[in-house]
């Protein structure tokens, strides 16, 4: 007689392998959850981009006048002109150190947990690593924080305002943290 040859997985083999499956996905799906939530978030620091090349053209055109000068603009306009669909507003500091102020809109509808809603994030202006200031001149380099700032701490950016209500660092774009 012929022995047989084995054909197909037992059933052990298919637990083991259902098993190692379930583990993987158990791990991988907090890990892709946070990730959407920070590409969600990321608008914001895109939608805070309008602020920042407005402050650095107005700080270029007529140094730190200029600033105020531009938030004091910026704050007028509609709060309806400055919220999207991840954003709730972003406000200007109208005098020193000139934060931009991004907070975000967390609801069911956008995917982004209700308890970060009107979480912040800041942008702080540095002109050659410190808050602008009517003697100096040069380019504004930008630091963003969160509940950390520690990407603009390692640049040697000293003007990081901490937010008022932070978002926090695992949300936040890896330039925020």
């Amino acid at each position: 007689m012929k022995r047989r040859l084995q054909q197909g997985f037992t059933l052990i083999e298919l637990m083991i392998v259902v098993a190692i499956i379930g583990i993987l996905a158990a791990v991988a799906l907090p890990a892709y959850q946070d990730y959407t939530v920070r590409a969600k978030v990321t608008e914001g620091v895109i939608a805070g981009a309008a602020a920042k090349s407005l402050l650095s053209e107005a700080f270029q055109t007529d140094s730190t006048t200029g600033l105020t000068v531009a938030a004091v603009a910026y704050n007028a306009v509609a709060i309806a002109e400055r919220r999207s669909k991840y954003v709730n507003d972003i406000r200007i500091v109208a005098g020193t150190p000139w934060t931009v102020t991004v907070e975000i809109a967390a609801t069911v509808a956008n995917g982004i947990p209700t308890g970060l809603n009107l979480n912040q994030i800041t942008l702080s202006p540095n002109v050659q690593g410190a808050t602008p200031s009517p003697n100096v001149v040069g380019a504004i380099d930008w630091a963003c924080a969160s509940a950390t700032s520690l990407t603009a701490t390692a640049r040697g950016l000293a003007n990081r305002a901490a937010p008022a209500t932070p978002l926090p660092a695992k949300y936040a774009p890896s330039e925020c943290r």
